[in-house]
């Protein structure tokens, strides 16, 4: 029985980076109201395709919701610093108890810096290598991060590499998330469904997590 779902799925709004609305349809005017959405592909809490980075032609509408939605290792990883690496030693606690399609979930307290933009997006908190090549060689199902990318934004190079480690290993990517810190204990079952794009790169995606009895 699920119970006390929460939700990790940050609030699109037009000061975030890639979000714009415009007025549609006015209830005074045309009987309802409605807005078109301009989203970039990646803002938010998001989800990537293999496209993104061209490891492959799989596209976001080609994920079945049995892909999206699994058990989930929460690791509480905050003390990294800013622009720091996290490393397999950080998941020490879970690494007995990871099953091959299980999915991690990386605490960091980073969305606490949504509305700092040069900190949000500048000096996040990083996927080591040997951590991305980890996942892939134990099968990780789902990664899910508070920043709103896996590595350094501003380092092609690396930005490349660890997404294309992972893509490539079949992990699907979840970044943005939120509210980590309210899932009490180390796991729980996730779930992070995307827009269906047809060849997208990736989209938004709604993200939330519960414990089963």
């Amino acid at each position: 029985m699920m119970k006390d779902i929460i939700d990790l799925t940050m609030t699109y709004h037009e000061q975030m980076p890639g979000v714009q609305f415009e007025t549609a349809r006015a209830l005074d005017k045309d009987g309802w109201n409605a807005k078109t959405l301009h989203l970039y592909s990646h803002a938010g809490t998001h989800m990537d395709a293999p496209f993104h980075f061209g490891v492959s032609n799989n596209f976001i509408d080609e994920f079945s919701p049995n892909d999206c939605i699994g058990k989930a290792w929460v690791v509480d990883v905050s003390m990294i610093g800013k622009s720091g690496l996290i490393e397999i030693n950080h998941l020490e606690e879970i690494l007995p108890l990871f099953e091959p399609g299980d999915s991690l979930l990386l605490k960091t307290g980073w969305s606490k810096y949504a509305d700092q933009l040069e900190i949000y997006r500048n000096q996040l908190p990083r996927i080591s290598e040997e951590l991305a090549i980890w996942c892939v060689e134990n099968q990780v199902k789902m990664l899910g991060v508070e920043p709103p990318s896996v590595a350094d934004v501003n380092n092609l190079d690396e930005v490349t590499k660890i997404h294309q480690i992972l893509l490539g290993g079949n992990v699907i990517i979840v970044e943005g998330l939120c509210n980590l810190d309210l899932i009490s204990g180390n796991y729980c079952q996730f779930m992070a469904l995307p827009l269906k794009i047809k060849n997208g790169d990736g989209a938004p995606c709604r993200a939330i997590a519960w414990m089963e009895d």
